[in-house]
C-alpha cells in the first residue's frame, strides 16, 4: 500500500516529530502555568479560576492542533464539525445536570415545607 494511500485511508497526514515536540512543550507549559496559579500563591484569588479557564481552554486548542490535527481546513472540516457537535452535547449534559442539581437544592432544603 502506497504511502499516499495510507494517508487517505486514516483520514489525512500526520504530523512530524518537530510537531508533535511542540505540542508537547506548549502542553507542559500551559500545565506548569496552571498548577503555579494555584500554588504559588501570587496570583490574586479573584483571578485563579478565570486565569485556570483560559489556560484549559488554550491547553484543549493546543492537544486538536497539534496531536489531532484538527484545523479549519476544507478537508478537516467533518472532522471539525463532528467535535463541535460532540462539544455542544456535552455542553447540554453538563449545564442540564448542573441546572438540575441546583433546583434540588434550592427546592428541597430540610425544614422547608409548603403546607
Amino acid at each position: 500500500m502506497s504511502h499516499a494511500h495510507e494517508q487517505a485511508a486514516h483520514g489525512g497526514k500526520h504530523g512530524s516529530l518537530s510537531s508533535y515536540v511542540v505540542g508537547f512543550g506548549l502542553s507542559l507549559v500551559l500545565t506548569l502555568l496552571s498548577f503555579g496559579c494555584v500554588m504559588t500563591g501570587m496570583v490574586p484569588h479573584h483571578l485563579i479560576v478565570p486565569g485556570l479557564m483560559v489556560f484549559c481552554v488554550v491547553q484543549v486548542l493546543v492537544q486538536l492542533g497539534f496531536f489531532l490535527h484538527m484545523g479549519i481546513a476544507p478537508e478537516q472540516r467533518e472532522n471539525l464539525m463532528v467535535a463541535v457537535c460532540a462539544l455542544i452535547f456535552i455542553a447540554i449534559v453538563v449545564v442540564g445536570t448542573l441546572w438540575v442539581l441546583h433546583n434540588m437544592n434550592a427546592y428541597m432544603m430540610p425544614g422547608m415545607s409548603n403546607g
